[in-house]
Order: C-alpha cells, then structure tokens, then sequence
C-alpha cells in the first residue's frame, strides 16, 4: 500500500512546481499592466502642467504687451512736456540761453588739451560772442 499512496500522493514541491510558470506569468503581466497605467497617468498629468504653462505664457505675453504700450505711452515727449511743465514747474528756456555740453570725440593733442583746461558746461546768453 505503501507504493499505492506514493503513486496518489503528490508533493508539495511538485505543485509548487508546476504553478511556478503561472505565478510568474501572472505577475508579469501585473507589472506591464501597473507600469502601463503609471505611464499614463504622467502623461496626463504632464498634459495638464503644459496646459496651465501656456496659460500663464498667453497671460504674460499679455502683461508684457500692456508694459511696452504703457512705457510708451510714459515715454512720449508731449507728455513728458507736460508733466515737467504743470508737477516739476519746468518752462523753456528765456531768451537765447543754451547749454553746451562737450562732445566726446576729440581730433588732435591740442583739442583735447584746450578741453582739459575749459569747463565740460558752457551757457551762452543772446547776444554773447566769442
């Protein structure tokens, strides 16, 4: 009988064996599956990062736009006139009164030795020659 029960009795180690494929199997198809859904779920949410940076790109080209048309705006000389006339108390020059300032470029030795000793501001009232 001993032979008869060996023959019927299976071993543990046998299953185990024979269900090693399946099991191996079975998680490899878990693994694919999980790292299929991961990957999908970053493109997704990469979809919405990119999505919310062209907004706030649209919203700063914008706000850009708006600062160049106000700079300009703040930059024109008819309202630069105005500002330093009405809040600075500015007004044009009386008379013939103009200021000169030096120029940069200096062509010879002496020039650049007759500037050295001249003031770099010189005003000149009408009427005044040289």
């Amino acid at each position: 009988m001993s032979k008869a029960l060996s023959r019927n009795t299976v071993s543990v180690a046998g299953v185990l064996m024979h269900l090693l494929p399946a099991v191996f199997l079975f998680t490899l198809f878990a693994a694919v599956g999980i790292l299929h859904v991961t990957s999908r779920v970053l493109v997704v949410d990469m979809g919405y990062r990119l999505s919310n940076a062209e907004g706030e790109s649209r919203s700063l080209t914008r706000e850009n736009d708006r600062l160049k048309l106000e700079l300009a705006t703040l930059k024109a000389p008819g309202r630069l006139e105005r500002v330093a006339r009405e809040q600075l108390g500015m007004a044009m020059p009386r008379g013939g009164a103009v200021v000169s300032v030096g120029d940069d470029r200096v062509k010879d030795s002496r020039t650049a030795q007759a500037r050295s000793s001249a003031p770099a501001v010189r005003v000149a009232e009408r009427g005044a020659q040289r």
